[in-house]
């Protein structure tokens, strides 16, 4: 039985990590860098996204990953999901045999138009529709809320506008509610309102947050999200991330960072830390740069020093 109270870290270093990077990593090196994070002990792993290859070439060749993973006995010990954005995107997932999506809209009407070329409106309109579908073909759905927390064009987000999103989600069937930063105006205390307020009205559904590093605040918050009951986080390994459409956005909050925190407040995350560790390092030489993760860099000085 699953421990309603442990620590979940979903990984996202393949979908949210890898769209926004100029450098498009072939199949085997995203193979390799899934087999790094299942052996480090990462239970939640997002692959990737099913969206236009023109328009995203990092993610034209996730249904091959997904095909090659679960061919190779990948999987059983980790659960695999997806980005979808349309119906498309949902015949993709289904034919790939993957039992698990993510789906996200934004309650900023402005980012929604620049990500999705759609008022909020008519996103959170075809997503619900597209929520029922997946679930009434067997699969399990996680509903994400874009700019909860702000939006760089629009500023202050109405809360009514999170909860009216909620609302029509668990209407539709979703039984995971992700709560996301996107453009990394969250605050502690922003975080720790929001959150009670949507498990006070919606306490069927889970919570889950998806934080970015924008202004250094992404394990305050995150720790602020803990405090308020929530036990699933979206992270990257590095801090690899950003949204392609917000212009100055950092990555998401570094797994190997999230680790540490947890495991210092005696939480158990299942992720070896070292391990975690040596996938930055293999990222950074990939992509040739150092990444903004505190604790890769903290233990490769250590090893330098001898330590």
């Amino acid at each position: 039985m699953n421990d309603p109270d442990a620590i979940v870290l979903e990984d996202e270093t393949l979908r949210d990590g890898l769209q926004v990077e100029k450098r498009v990593f072939s199949l085997e090196e995203k193979l390799e860098l899934y087999r790094s994070l299942a052996a480090a002990g990462v239970k939640r792993i997002q692959v990737g996204s099913f969206v236009h290859p023109r328009l995203v070439p990092q993610m034209a060749n996730t249904d091959q990953l997904i095909r090659e993973i679960t061919a190779r006995g990948g999987g059983s010990e980790t659960e695999l999901s997806a980005l979808i954005l349309n119906a498309r995107g949902l015949e993709r997932a289904l034919d790939c045999g993957i039992g698990h999506l993510s789906m996200s809209v934004s309650v900023s009407d402005t980012h929604s138009r620049k990500n999705a070329g759609k008022s909020a409106e008519e996103a959170l309109g075809a997503m619900t529709s597209l929520i029922t579908g997946a679930i009434d073909r067997g699969m399990e759905v996680r509903a994400g809320i874009q700019c909860a927390f702000g939006c760089v064009y629009e500023g202050k987000i109405a809360v009514q506008s999170v909860e009216e999103a909620a609302r029509r989600f668990v209407d539709a069937g979703a039984r995971e509610i992700n709560l996301a930063d996107t453009t990394g105006m969250a605050s502690p205390a922003g975080v720790a309102d929001l959150v009670a307020r949507i498990s006070t009205r919606f306490p069927e559904v889970s919570i889950s947050l998806h934080l970015h590093d924008t202004r250094g605040l992404g394990l305050a918050n995150m720790y602020a999200g803990y405090l308020a009951g929530v036990r699933t986080f979206d992270v990257c390994a590095g801090g690899l991330g950003g949204c392609p459409f917000v212009k100055g956005a950092a990555g998401n909050v570094p797994t190997e960072d999230a680790v540490n925190m947890f495991s210092l407040l005696g939480l158990d995350t299942g992720i070896d830390i070292e391990a975690i560790c040596t996938t930055v390092a293999a990222l950074e030489k990939i992509l040739t740069r150092r990444l903004p993760g505190r604790m890769s860099m903290v233990l490769a000085s250590g090893k330098q020093n001898g330590c």
